[in-house]
């Protein structure tokens, strides 16, 4: 029987995904679909599948999984400041607006935790507005994802919502079980938590650099880092009082910001979306007793009001949303916001093992959670209108002015990119001020003069100058402050100096206009319409990064649009790649490529897609 069960959820988690996509169900998170057939095959329905020890194991390290998954999720550029002034608009961050509607949800979670113990439904006030203030981030990411909004103003904002509503409450979780625990006067001892995270995140962030080098497919470093993390950082959270999915979710965290290549994070999912957190979501449902349930009238009378609570604790942040959403995106939003299962169940699992909470009482909150997961993706897939403006402008800040570099400019400001160009000579300023790009004066490039003219906040900074010593030195100076791209101009022709390595460890990418011309004379060579697409003025080099996985694995002959444009180098893993037509791309890859501007940037579009 021990095998049977093993066996019938293995074969279940194999099922459900296929069933699923033969019925066209798409509307319904596969986290849900999970827990329902855990009900039909548990205590509750057939009766079949039964808690073992092997399951119990693997269900446990599911749900640290998904928390693991839910820290690696979050896009930590998102936190920054994004107001940097162009002269044709102002890139608003979406943060502030995330964080009032996450406020707005804490104060109604907070009164109506009040209001249901007055009426007496449930005794414990904080656990009832802990959980209704959590946020599914690990539901509501897939959803923007297949919207293809996660990198608008819209899915941005709401992405951070989900953040702050997994992190907010994952921190009172802690508090609440260690105060109900008896541990109150270790609550300090959580400090040793975070100081193991940064510890771990200064002790691998050199290493995790030439695991790539070293990593083979028999090995896989980098995987076997990242379980490392996790068990490091959940036996630490435990010693120290704090719960294991609050170790799980600082790991994710971690690898985060150790910068994992696109083909990590897939490898991550696969192994947790693909093995082991199944098991926690179908055992989730196995586990419930609603014959019990539903023959006790205070479950039953519990129920409504729970799913009551967890609508309208999210539905005010509709008024936020209405100021920077239409009215029908708006409703939408907060109806996504209302997903609320990935941290209820462990919420209620802690609870359990605190005796906060009776089996009748988690067993409706856990239906009432599994109700509002499916109100909440359907109701926003059925109201969500995409909008067909374009993403949020990425800002670009260009230091060195030249014949080269003002054309540039001129041809991204017209791909809606925020472009300032910088000068510190002041007769170049004279002679290209008066060009469309915006330049600015900096007669000195100091860290202090930079930061006072918010050049280090952006999201690509170039070094152009024709000293590759003062771009190098200022490529570095990019780095240190956290500027994510920075490409620093090398023009010697060895590239295989110690600064060009130095820089290429540090993740600067290089540019040496020597080897371009190599690269764009054999171009020309191989293919002819090339000459002529860089003397057209409808043509261009653009860049995509490889984000739809329809295309993972293609070779470059067998894309569709393969005859359009011409693909002239490949970025990957901080190395340049020199194609042929048989060479194979990969998610995360950044192609870059020649053609004319309608076909490339229906070619970026595809490629980018999902992205």
């Amino acid at each position: 029987m021990i095998k049977l069960s093993l066996l019938i959820v293995t074969f279940a988690a194999l099922l459900i995904p296929i069933l699923m996509s033969h019925f066209n169900i798409s509307n319904v998170p596969t986290a849900v679909a999970e827990i329902t057939v855990g009900i039909i095959l548990g205590k509750s329905g057939l009766n079949i599948v039964h808690s073992t020890f092997a399951l119990s194991f693997l269900s446990s390290l599911g749900v640290m999984m998904l928390m693991f998954l839910s820290g690696l999720e979050i896009d930590f550029s998102l936190f920054k400041k994004k107001d940097a002034v162009t002269t044709s608009q102002t890139i608003q961050s979406p943060l502030p607006t995330a964080m009032k509607a996450f406020g707005l949800v804490i104060i109604t979670a907070t009164a109506l935790g009040i209001i249901i113990r007055l009426l007496g439904f449930f005794q414990e006030a904080f656990l009832a507005a802990l959980i209704f203030s959590t946020i599914a981030l690990g539901v509501v990411i897939p959803t923007l994802k297949e919207k293809q909004i996660i990198n608008q103003l819209s899915g941005q904002t709401l992405m951070l919502a989900a953040v702050l509503g997994e992190v907010g409450p994952m921190m009172a979780l802690t508090i609440y079980a260690s105060i109900n625990g008896g541990n109150v006067q270790r609550l300090w001892l959580i400090i040793f938590l975070f100081l193991a995270t940064i510890f771990l995140l200064w002790r691998f962030k050199e290493p995790y650099r030439w695991f790539n080098k070293i990593s083979k497919a028999t090995t896989q470093l980098d995987i076997r880092l990242a379980f490392f993390l996790i068990f490091a950082l959940v036996s630490v959270a435990e010693d120290v009082g704090a719960e294991n999915v609050l170790g799980a979710f600082l790991a994710g965290i971690v690898m985060k910001l150790l910068e994992p290549t696109t083909a990590t994070e897939e490898k991550l999912n696969s192994i947790g979306y693909g093995f082991l957190i199944p098991f926690f979501f179908i055992m989730t449902g196995a586990k419930l007793d609603l014959t019990g349930f539903f023959a006790n009238l205070h479950g039953l009378l519990l129920l409504p009001v729970l799913i009551s609570c967890f609508l309208l604790a999210k539905l005010p942040t509709i008024l936020i949303f209405r100021r920077i959403f239409s009215p029908q995106n708006a409703c939408a939003s907060g109806l996504l916001l209302t997903t609320t299962i990935t941290l209820v169940l462990p919420t209620l699992q802690v609870a359990q093992n605190l005796h906060t909470i009776t089996g009748n009482q988690a067993d409706a909150f856990t239906l009432a959670a599994v109700i509002v997961c499916i109100i909440g993706p359907v109701g926003f897939n059925s109201l969500y209108q995409v909008s067909r403006k374009k993403a949020p402008t990425k800002r670009v800040v260009i230091l060195g002015t030249n014949i080269a570099t003002i054309p540039v400019a001129q041809q991204l400001i017209k791909d809606n990119y925020a472009v300032r160009l910088v000068t510190d000579d002041d007769g170049n300023y004279r002679t290209f001020k008066s060009g469309p790009a915006p330049l600015i004066l900096l007669p000195t490039l100091t860290e202090q003069a930079l930061k006072k003219a918010q050049l280090l906040d952006t999201d690509i900074l170039l070094t152009a100058f024709k000293d590759n010593d003062k771009n190098a030195q200022l490529a570095q100076l990019a780095r240190k402050n956290g500027v994510p791209r920075v490409i620093a101009a090398q023009n010697s022709l060895r590239l295989t100096n110690e600064q060009c390595e130095l820089l290429k460890n540090q993740h600067v990418e290089i540019y040496n206009s020597f080897v371009a011309s190599i690269s764009i004379l054999r171009a020309i060579i191989e293919n002819p319409t090339v000459a002529q697409s860089l003397i057209e003025s409808t043509s261009g080099l653009f860049e995509a990064t490889v984000r739809n996985e329809k295309y993972n694995g293609y070779q470059l002959r067998a894309l569709p649009f393969n005859g359009a444009i011409t693909i002239s180098n490949i970025y990957r893993h901080h190395r340049l790649i020199d194609p042929t037509a048989d060479t194979t791309i990969q998610l995360g890859d950044r192609l870059f490529f020649i053609g004319p501007h309608d076909e490339a940037r229906s070619a970026k579009a595809a490629l980018e897609e999902g992205s």
